[in-house]
């Protein structure tokens, strides 16, 4: 097959949602349909053996939510797509940014309980930055929430985005009896089915038929109809360029944990999605169709497997064709690297595999090389944009339990902060050691793996912090001076970039007036 064809096959996009929308069971129903996996297993259910396929760390299975950032491939009528299963919770939002970076397009989980949460807006952000397209899936339609036109006025109110109904429930709750495919104009009715996919859809073309009225009784036959002209009416004709523009969300109706809804999601999902899209440099815009190759290292996770100490470095391919055992220029770096182990994902099971293209994300085996946010090429010197570090919102200071294991508690610190699950600042005075996080969670996480996977152990005590401030300035002179007087409160993070660890708002404004010729940037990429 030739290059242009190997981009024209895959679709690379993210699930993102708040926490419990149910993002996690949807990526099981399509791994299902794709027939990645045989039977689905729920998130939260101990009767079932099989934890959920993307949720695959000791403490995701404990606590029935994704810490971090699944990768998965599947086959689906002749495409090949990429997702990845992103974690809801507020916590472990800066994975969900960078996993933002490597994708083309999103699905956005909202249940329809709960409606449009404070997370959801957060993530819908970061799309905005990139005009990301995004297609909007509304989840649990077997349990009473909000009404679907509520829901609607929702959606385009807070997350700011003109959307447009591709399918439509009818009924929700106790009564709901399936979903009309706008796009398709066909009728899909389901049995629920938690486990297996079922194939007994009633297919009916044309709304006047009488057929409908036997099947889901005339009360919701005939509000199906003035649902279905209410639409049409009101909303204009669905243009897939608005929607590729990150101007107008489609929107599908379903139950993940059911089957209902997903199907017609996926189907028109692989019609009209973005195959995969340029990307932006420091030097220039690259195209996925040029001969040369070129990707970047958007997460890294050591220790996939518990048995080998390894580490796996993601890579998103932008352009051209990779190939397992060819050298390839670290563009950060000071020598080539060749790669003898290269694995596609199907969450933790992985295979070798020989050549990747355009859009594919592969796992990397690395010894401690790349970094998040590396490039790699076959020859050009490529920075790509877009994987910053924001400053953390808590702070906490590390204190090492055992003295003997201090070798194992840096170890594990400096692998953990170079997968991106926090932020480690060492202050230059003391060399005291300081985590920052997006949230309380993390530090639970980070404690969880430092003794499993380490064998280290390790308190984190509050600290008096505002803001971690990376400094810059054109005049090398005025920031020596700035350092040495500031001495107490400069630490450098995990890269050796100087940064102003800032107790409160009003001094840091202080600070600020009194050192004009100081940057200071809440973000690392500056």
């Amino acid at each position: 097959m030739s290059l242009i064809q190997e981009i024209a096959k895959r679709k690379t996009f993210g699930i993102i949602a708040h926490p419990d929308a149910g993002k996690t069971t949807l990526t099981e129903k399509m791994l299902l349909f794709g027939g990645a996996i045989k039977t689905a297993g729920a998130v939260k259910s101990n009767k079932i053996d099989t934890a959920t396929k993307s949720d695959w760390m000791e403490i995701e299975k404990q606590r029935g939510i994704s810490v971090a950032t699944s990768v998965m491939g599947f086959e689906y009528k002749g495409q090949k797509i990429n997702l990845l299963d992103t974690p809801g919770h507020q916590d472990f939002a800066e994975d969900t940014y960078r996993t933002l970076t490597a994708v083309d397009s999103v699905i956005m989980v909202i249940d329809c309980v709960k409606g449009v949460e404070i997370q959801t807006e957060k993530l819908m952000e970061v799309c905005r930055m990139r005009n990301t397209p995004v297609i909007c899936f509304i989840n649990k339609l077997d349990r009473e929430g909000q009404d679907p036109y509520d829901l609607l006025d929702e959606v385009e109110q807070k997350l700011n985005i003109k959307v447009r109904p591709l399918s439509w429930p009818i009924s929700m709750g106790k009564s709901f009896k399936g979903v009309y495919n706008l796009y398709d104009k066909q009728l899909n009715l389901f049995t629920p089915s938690q486990r297996k996919v079922s194939d007994d859809r009633i297919i009916i073309e044309d709304l006047s038929d009488t057929q409908l009225d036997e099947i889901i009784g005339s009360n919701l036959a005939e509000q199906l109809r003035e649902d279905v002209e209410l639409i049409e009416g009101v909303y204009p004709d669905f243009d897939p360029k608005e929607y590729l523009e990150g101007k107008v969300a489609p929107v599908f109706f379903g139950s993940a944990v059911n089957n209902f809804g997903v199907q017609e999601m996926l189907d028109t999902f692989i019609k009209i999605a973005p195959g995969p899209k340029s990307r932006i440099t420091e030097e220039r815009e690259v195209k996925p169709e040029e001969d040369h190759f070129s990707g970047f290292i958007f997460k890294i996770h050591a220790n996939m497997d518990p048995k080998h100490r390894n580490r796996i470095a993601f890579l998103r391919i932008c352009s051209g064709r990779f190939e397992r055992n060819k050298p390839y220029n670290h563009v950060k770096g000071t020598k080539a690297l060749r790669f003898s182990n290269v694995t596609s994902f199907m969450a933790q099971d992985k295979e070798i595999i020989e050549e990747a293209f355009p859009g594919d994300i592969v796992g990397l085996y690395d010894t401690g090389n790349l970094k998040i946010g590396d490039s790699l090429t076959d020859g050009e010197a490529l920075q790509f944009k877009g994987i910053p570090s924001f400053s953390p919102e808590i702070f906490r200071e590390v204190v090492n339990k055992d003295a003997m294991k201090t070798k194992q508690l840096d170890k594990g610190l400096q692998q953990l902060m170079e997968e991106g699950v926090a932020q480690l600042f060492t202050f230059e005075i003391g060399a005291r050691k300081v985590v920052g996080t997006v949230g309380q969670l993390q530090f639970e996480v980070i404690q969880f793996r430092l003794k499993n996977e380490y064998n280290a152990t390790a308190d984190f005590v509050p600290m008096n912090l505002y803001k971690a401030c990376w400094i810059h300035s054109s005049d090398k002179k005025k920031l020596d001076e700035f350092v040495r007087s500031k001495q107490r409160h400069i630490a450098r993070d995990k890269d050796g970039k100087l940064v102003f660890m800032a107790e409160s708002k009003a001094w840091l404004q202080m600070v600020q007036d009194n050192f004009p010729d100081i940057e200071f940037h809440y973000t690392s990429e500056y």
